[in-house]
């Protein structure tokens, strides 16, 4: 994996690094308001069109929202507490900026956030598309099942295809692992990956790594 070993512990961080979480006050507990409005999916495709996303990070996004989706309504089975169509709006939105970073440069999930917020008024919807690539505080899945499942959900998906943690952060290595400092960075991330997917995984009682997630649909 590019120098990047994979760990088969995930809640033993491997590398020596400092804790995944930082010493920022946690947020409270993540709980939809009913009088938050949620964007439908054709509602939150059309923000793409609006932002001019590129066609390959509409096929990603699709494809994130579909695992996020299939992992929520499992969750739903479970009795964890789950709004199904925030899930997918937030899954469906968390690269709104990216296209526009990538011409322009930023951090596509702190522009994406505050876009999100902006356009549905929803801050656990906008928390989703803050906090996709890194949670920067303790995972705990039953508080902040949403934006950890955004989060896990879009390192399931390598470009527009289903894949596992292994593979899609290997694939980030080749491409991306090209200093010490990206390296080490790419290996905090697949570590709390292993642990969202424990740990999301445990709260609903399903294997995440087992599932292909190949039959999932927009709801």
């Amino acid at each position: 994996m590019n120098d990047i070993k994979l760990i088969k512990s995930p809640e033993k961080p491997a590398f020596g690094y400092p804790p995944m979480e930082s010493n920022l006050t946690p947020p409270e507990p993540v709980k939809s308001d009913p009088l938050w409005s949620v964007p439908t999916a054709a509602e939150c495709m059309q923000h793409w069109e609006d932002y001019n996303m590129f066609d390959n990070i509409k096929a990603h996004s699709t494809q994130v929202a579909k695992v996020a989706v299939s992992i929520a309504l499992m969750a739903e089975k479970a009795n964890v507490p789950v709004e199904v169509k925030t899930v997918q709006a937030s899954a469906l939105l968390h690269d709104i900026a990216k296209s526009y970073c990538i011409k322009h440069s930023g951090n596509h999930s702190q522009l994406g956030s505050a876009w999100t917020m902006q356009l549905t008024g929803n801050p656990v919807i906008a928390m989703g598309v803050l906090h996709h690539v890194f949670w920067p505080f303790e995972p705990d899945a039953e508080k902040y099942f949403l934006p950890l499942l955004v989060s896990y959900a879009d390192k399931r998906v390598m470009h527009d295809t289903m894949t596992s943690l292994e593979k899609r952060f290997s694939d980030l290595a080749v491409r991306y692992g090209k200093t010490d400092k990206i390296k080490q960075r790419i290996r905090q991330t697949f570590e709390q990956a292993l642990i969202l997917e424990q740990r999301l995984g445990n709260l609903i009682g399903v294997d995440l790594n087992a599932c292909s997630f190949d039959s999932g649909r927009l709801v």
